[in-house]
């Protein structure tokens, strides 16, 4: 499978290559110039096209015979960098490529999400410093989900919990809402995230849907994870 990473040197973005590389994937990845040098350890196993990832043209060349696509979306700044980035995959990656895309629990597809008190200011304090400094646009990663679960396309939205570093736990669980008892813990490996997002890649039960994930070694997912699986 040749593979398009979009956002490839950010952490999250590394892991993916890795864990494609592992799968004997064919790894394209997509970051700024500036951010090139950061997958030197990589050099001579994947190709980089080097632009902005909300830059039509870059994403254009980048997907191009790509059977799969995995989108950091990132709401960095004021001018619909993720919405802007989720538009241009959906609109020039291969008609029948898999489309695997990362966001935070705050999205919710359907209303359906039961959100903590904490989560909840979490995300108020968090956009509206976002917006005052002009570095994060939270409601722009909001559209970009919107667009893509407007979409018709073989796509699936990782939402991923609070993040830790550190060595790999196992492919997270999952649950179609935020408030059910298997993600109480909110935490998840980046690593494990990242293997859950490539691993979508040839998951079709996860087509157009969204899940929720957690670490499969926390409190949570230990205590409830029989439940999920056999929600899921």
């Amino acid at each position: 499978m040749k593979v398009c990473i979009i956002g490839a040197s950010g952490k999250l973005g590394q892991y993916m290559i890795q864990h494609a590389l592992d799968r004997g994937y064919e790894v394209v990845g997509v970051c700024r110039s500036q951010s090139v040098h950061k997958l030197g350890r990589f050099a001579g196993r994947m190709s980089v096209v080097d632009g902005q990832t909300d830059d039509p043209d870059v994403v254009r060349r980048a997907v191009k015979g790509c059977q799969g696509v995995l989108t950091v979306l990132v709401p960095w700044g004021m001018q619909n960098y993720a919405s802007g980035t989720a538009q241009a995959v959906l609109d020039h990656a291969e008609p029948d490529a898999r489309l695997v895309f990362s966001c935070g629990w705050h999205i919710t597809r359907d209303g359906k999400d039961v959100y903590s008190t904490g989560l909840k200011a979490l995300v108020r304090v968090g956009g509206f410093f976002g917006r005052l400094t002009r570095l994060v646009d939270l409601d722009d990663q909001v559209e970009a989900c919107d667009r893509i679960f407007a979409s018709d396309r073989a796509w699936t939205v990782v939402r991923g919990s609070d993040l830790d570093e550190g060595e790999s736990e196992g492919l997270p669980l999952w649950s179609e809402h935020v408030g059910d008892p298997v993600l109480a813990s909110n935490r998840t490996r980046r690593t494990d995230f990242a293997a859950f997002m490539v691993a979508a890649l040839s998951d079709d039960t996860l087509v157009r849907k969204a899940p929720a994930i957690v670490g499969c070694r926390t409190p949570s997912a230990l205590a409830h994870g029989g439940a999920a699986a056999a929600a899921s």
